[in-house]
Protein backbone atom coordinates (compact mmCIF):
# COMPACT_ATOMS: atom_id res chain seq x y z
CA UNK A 1 0.00 0.00 0.00
CA UNK A 2 0.98 3.65 -0.36
CA UNK A 3 0.41 5.12 3.11
CA UNK A 4 -2.35 7.39 1.84
CA UNK A 5 -3.82 7.73 5.36
CA UNK A 6 -0.60 7.86 7.35
CA UNK A 7 -0.84 9.88 10.58
CA UNK A 8 -4.64 10.03 10.33
CA UNK A 9 -7.24 8.89 12.81
CA UNK A 10 -10.35 7.30 11.30
CA UNK A 11 -13.49 6.78 13.40
CA UNK A 12 -15.81 4.11 11.98
CA UNK A 13 -19.31 3.58 13.34
CA UNK A 14 -20.87 0.20 12.71
CA UNK A 15 -17.31 -1.12 12.73
CA UNK A 16 -18.07 -4.50 14.29
CA UNK A 17 -18.24 -6.40 11.00
CA UNK A 18 -19.19 -6.31 7.34
CA UNK A 19 -18.48 -3.07 5.51
CA UNK A 20 -17.26 -1.21 8.59
CA UNK A 21 -14.67 -3.82 9.44
CA UNK A 22 -13.47 -4.02 5.83
CA UNK A 23 -13.03 -0.24 5.78
CA UNK A 24 -11.01 -0.42 8.99
CA UNK A 25 -8.71 -3.06 7.52
CA UNK A 26 -8.20 -0.97 4.37
CA UNK A 27 -7.50 2.19 6.37
CA UNK A 28 -4.99 0.38 8.57
CA UNK A 29 -3.22 -0.91 5.49
CA UNK A 30 -2.86 2.72 4.37
CA UNK A 31 -1.26 3.77 7.66
CA UNK A 32 -4.26 5.07 9.63
CA UNK A 33 -5.13 4.70 13.28
CA UNK A 34 -8.69 3.42 13.67
CA UNK A 35 -11.38 3.58 16.32
CA UNK A 36 -14.19 1.14 15.66
CA UNK A 37 -17.55 1.74 17.33
CA UNK A 38 -20.48 -0.66 17.55
CA UNK A 39 -23.23 -1.67 19.94
CA UNK A 40 -21.81 -4.81 21.66
CA UNK A 41 -20.18 -4.12 25.01
CA UNK A 42 -17.19 -6.25 24.04
CA UNK A 43 -15.52 -6.19 20.62
CA UNK A 44 -16.92 -8.83 18.27
CA UNK A 45 -14.60 -11.69 17.38
CA UNK A 46 -13.21 -10.24 14.15
CA UNK A 47 -12.60 -6.88 15.82
CA UNK A 48 -10.82 -8.56 18.72
CA UNK A 49 -8.61 -10.36 16.21
CA UNK A 50 -7.88 -7.08 14.43
CA UNK A 51 -6.89 -5.47 17.72
CA UNK A 52 -4.49 -8.31 18.45
CA UNK A 53 -2.91 -7.83 15.04
CA UNK A 54 -2.72 -4.03 15.42
CA UNK A 55 -2.57 -3.31 19.15
CA UNK A 56 -1.17 0.20 18.77
CA UNK A 57 -3.49 1.41 16.04
CA UNK A 58 -6.92 -0.18 16.69
CA UNK A 59 -9.31 0.84 19.45
CA UNK A 60 -12.88 -0.35 20.06
CA UNK A 61 -15.67 1.50 21.85
CA UNK A 62 -19.21 0.35 22.56
CA UNK A 63 -21.70 2.97 21.42
CA UNK A 64 -25.32 3.46 20.39
CA UNK A 65 -25.39 6.22 17.77
CA UNK A 66 -29.07 6.92 18.44
CA UNK A 67 -28.28 7.99 22.03
CA UNK A 68 -26.69 11.43 22.53
CA UNK A 69 -24.87 10.50 25.74
CA UNK A 70 -23.44 7.39 24.11
CA UNK A 71 -22.21 9.45 21.15
CA UNK A 72 -20.46 11.84 23.51
CA UNK A 73 -18.76 8.94 25.26
CA UNK A 74 -17.73 7.47 21.91
CA UNK A 75 -16.00 10.67 20.84
CA UNK A 76 -14.26 11.05 24.20
CA UNK A 77 -12.97 7.47 24.01
CA UNK A 78 -11.87 7.83 20.39
CA UNK A 79 -9.88 11.01 21.10
CA UNK A 80 -8.36 9.44 24.20
CA UNK A 81 -7.21 6.46 22.15
CA UNK A 82 -5.83 8.13 19.05
CA UNK A 83 -6.13 11.92 19.32
CA UNK A 84 -7.88 14.25 16.90
CA UNK A 85 -10.25 12.62 14.42
CA UNK A 86 -9.35 13.25 10.77
CA UNK A 87 -12.03 11.11 9.10
CA UNK A 88 -15.44 9.86 10.18
CA UNK A 89 -16.92 6.89 8.34
CA UNK A 90 -20.58 7.14 9.34
CA UNK A 91 -21.53 3.52 8.68
CA UNK A 92 -23.88 2.40 11.47
CA UNK A 93 -27.32 1.48 10.13
CA UNK A 94 -30.24 -0.91 10.56
CA UNK A 95 -32.59 -2.44 8.00
CA UNK A 96 -36.22 -3.52 7.89
CA UNK A 97 -38.91 -4.03 5.28
CA UNK A 98 -42.64 -4.59 5.09
CA UNK A 99 -45.49 -3.92 2.66
CA UNK A 100 -46.36 -0.22 2.72
CA UNK A 101 -49.82 -0.74 4.23
CA UNK A 102 -48.32 -2.87 6.99
CA UNK A 103 -45.36 -0.63 7.86
CA UNK A 104 -45.62 0.34 11.51
CA UNK A 105 -44.46 3.19 13.69
CA UNK A 106 -41.98 1.05 15.61
CA UNK A 107 -40.06 0.17 12.45
CA UNK A 108 -40.17 3.81 11.29
CA UNK A 109 -38.82 5.06 14.63
CA UNK A 110 -36.05 2.46 14.78
CA UNK A 111 -34.77 3.09 11.26
CA UNK A 112 -34.88 6.87 11.50
CA UNK A 113 -33.32 6.84 14.99
CA UNK A 114 -30.19 5.06 13.76
CA UNK A 115 -29.95 5.80 10.03
CA UNK A 116 -30.87 9.49 10.14
CA UNK A 117 -30.78 10.89 13.68
CA UNK A 118 -27.71 8.87 14.62
CA UNK A 119 -25.94 9.62 11.35
CA UNK A 120 -26.62 13.36 11.60
CA UNK A 121 -25.68 13.91 15.22
CA UNK A 122 -22.53 11.79 15.04
CA UNK A 123 -21.54 13.82 11.98
CA UNK A 124 -22.38 17.07 13.73
CA UNK A 125 -20.34 16.22 16.83
CA UNK A 126 -17.32 15.13 14.80
CA UNK A 127 -17.53 18.21 12.59
CA UNK A 128 -17.61 20.44 15.68
CA UNK A 129 -14.51 18.67 16.95
CA UNK A 130 -12.75 19.14 13.61
CA UNK A 131 -13.58 22.85 13.55
CA UNK A 132 -12.55 23.41 17.19
CA UNK A 133 -9.31 21.43 16.79
CA UNK A 134 -8.57 22.98 13.39
CA UNK A 135 -8.06 19.51 11.93
CA UNK A 136 -6.28 19.77 8.58
CA UNK A 137 -7.83 17.78 5.76
CA UNK A 138 -10.87 16.65 7.72
CA UNK A 139 -13.35 14.48 5.87
CA UNK A 140 -16.66 12.76 6.46
CA UNK A 141 -17.77 9.66 4.57
CA UNK A 142 -21.46 8.90 5.14
CA UNK A 143 -22.86 5.53 4.12
CA UNK A 144 -25.94 5.95 1.95
CA UNK A 145 -27.31 3.23 -0.34
CA UNK A 146 -28.68 2.65 -3.80
CA UNK A 147 -31.98 2.50 -1.90
CA UNK A 148 -31.61 6.24 -1.30
CA UNK A 149 -31.65 6.83 -5.05
CA UNK A 150 -35.08 5.30 -5.66
CA UNK A 151 -38.17 3.99 -3.93
CA UNK A 152 -38.87 0.30 -3.36
CA UNK A 153 -42.34 -1.04 -2.60
CA UNK A 154 -41.30 -3.14 0.40
CA UNK A 155 -38.51 -0.90 1.68
CA UNK A 156 -40.12 2.53 2.05
CA UNK A 157 -38.68 3.52 5.46
CA UNK A 158 -35.16 2.35 4.68
CA UNK A 159 -35.17 4.07 1.27
CA UNK A 160 -36.29 7.31 2.91
CA UNK A 161 -33.55 7.14 5.54
CA UNK A 162 -30.86 6.69 2.92
CA UNK A 163 -32.25 9.50 0.79
CA UNK A 164 -31.91 11.65 3.90
CA UNK A 165 -28.25 10.64 4.21
CA UNK A 166 -27.62 11.90 0.67
CA UNK A 167 -29.40 15.20 1.40
CA UNK A 168 -27.61 15.80 4.71
CA UNK A 169 -24.29 15.03 3.01
CA UNK A 170 -24.89 17.79 0.49
CA UNK A 171 -25.98 20.33 3.10
CA UNK A 172 -23.11 19.52 5.46
CA UNK A 173 -20.58 19.75 2.63
CA UNK A 174 -21.71 23.27 1.79
CA UNK A 175 -21.68 24.29 5.46
CA UNK A 176 -18.19 22.90 6.05
CA UNK A 177 -16.52 24.03 2.83
CA UNK A 178 -15.31 27.32 4.41
CA UNK A 179 -13.52 25.22 7.03
CA UNK A 180 -11.78 23.06 4.44
CA UNK A 181 -13.68 19.95 5.58
CA UNK A 182 -15.05 17.66 2.90
CA UNK A 183 -18.30 15.70 3.26
CA UNK A 184 -19.16 12.90 0.85
CA UNK A 185 -21.17 9.70 0.83
CA UNK A 186 -21.02 6.24 -0.68
CA UNK A 187 -24.12 4.53 -2.07
CA UNK A 188 -23.42 0.79 -2.06
CA UNK A 189 -25.57 -1.56 -4.06
CA UNK A 190 -26.27 -5.09 -2.86
CA UNK A 191 -23.30 -6.15 -0.75
CA UNK A 192 -22.70 -9.67 0.51
CA UNK A 193 -22.44 -9.17 4.28
CA UNK A 194 -23.83 -11.14 7.23
CA UNK A 195 -26.78 -8.72 7.31
CA UNK A 196 -27.98 -10.20 4.02
CA UNK A 197 -29.18 -13.31 5.88
CA UNK A 198 -31.72 -11.06 7.63
CA UNK A 199 -32.57 -9.20 4.41
CA UNK A 200 -33.02 -12.44 2.45
CA UNK A 201 -35.27 -13.88 5.14
CA UNK A 202 -37.49 -10.78 5.12
CA UNK A 203 -37.85 -10.85 1.35
CA UNK A 204 -38.54 -14.60 1.46
CA UNK A 205 -41.38 -14.04 3.93
CA UNK A 206 -43.02 -11.15 2.09
CA UNK A 207 -42.45 -12.35 -1.48
CA UNK A 208 -43.03 -16.07 -0.96
CA UNK A 209 -39.48 -17.01 -1.99
CA UNK A 210 -37.29 -19.88 -0.89
CA UNK A 211 -34.44 -18.93 1.47
CA UNK A 212 -31.46 -17.75 -0.57
CA UNK A 213 -33.47 -17.05 -3.71
CA UNK A 214 -33.62 -13.25 -3.30
CA UNK A 215 -29.89 -13.08 -2.72
CA UNK A 216 -29.23 -15.18 -5.81
CA UNK A 217 -31.53 -13.01 -7.95
CA UNK A 218 -30.15 -9.65 -6.89
CA UNK A 219 -26.61 -10.78 -7.64
CA UNK A 220 -27.57 -11.85 -11.15
CA UNK A 221 -29.41 -8.57 -11.77
CA UNK A 222 -26.31 -6.45 -11.16
CA UNK A 223 -24.80 -5.37 -14.50
CA UNK A 224 -21.37 -6.64 -13.40
CA UNK A 225 -23.02 -9.96 -12.60
CA UNK A 226 -22.41 -10.32 -8.86
CA UNK A 227 -23.11 -8.85 -5.47
CA UNK A 228 -20.53 -6.47 -4.10
CA UNK A 229 -18.12 -7.36 -1.34
CA UNK A 230 -17.22 -5.24 1.70
CA UNK A 231 -13.79 -4.78 0.11
CA UNK A 232 -15.39 -3.13 -2.92
CA UNK A 233 -16.80 -0.46 -0.62
CA UNK A 234 -13.62 -0.13 1.44
CA UNK A 235 -11.58 1.02 -1.54
CA UNK A 236 -14.01 3.85 -2.22
CA UNK A 237 -13.94 4.91 1.44
CA UNK A 238 -10.15 5.08 1.49
CA UNK A 239 -10.18 7.14 -1.69
CA UNK A 240 -12.70 9.66 -0.32
CA UNK A 241 -10.75 9.94 2.93
CA UNK A 242 -7.44 10.51 1.18
CA UNK A 243 -5.85 13.56 -0.40
CA UNK A 244 -6.57 12.04 -3.80
CA UNK A 245 -10.15 13.25 -3.24
CA UNK A 246 -9.12 16.69 -1.94
CA UNK A 247 -11.29 18.48 -4.54
CA UNK A 248 -14.33 16.26 -4.08
CA UNK A 249 -17.12 17.26 -1.73
CA UNK A 250 -20.95 17.12 -1.59
CA UNK A 251 -20.91 13.97 -3.75
CA UNK A 252 -22.47 10.53 -3.32
CA UNK A 253 -20.40 7.88 -5.07
CA UNK A 254 -22.34 4.89 -6.40
CA UNK A 255 -20.45 1.65 -5.74
CA UNK A 256 -23.02 -0.81 -7.02
CA UNK A 257 -21.78 -2.69 -10.04
CA UNK A 258 -23.77 -0.45 -12.39
CA UNK A 259 -27.20 -0.68 -10.75
CA UNK A 260 -27.67 3.09 -10.62
CA UNK A 261 -26.36 5.53 -13.23
CA UNK A 262 -25.91 9.19 -12.41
Amino acid sequence: MTGRLAQRHVLITGGGGGIGLAIAEACLAEGARCTLADRPADPPGDVALLRRRHPATVAYVAADVSDAASVGGMLFAAKAAHGDIHTLVNNAAVFDLAPLLESDEASFDRLFAVNVKGMFFVMQRVLQHMVDAKVAGGSIVNMASQAGRRGEALVSHYCATKAAVISYTQSAALAMAPHGIRVNAIAPGVVDTPMWSQVDALFARHQGLQPGEKKRRVGLEVPLGRMGTPGDIAGAAVFLASDEARYITAQTLNVDGGNVMS
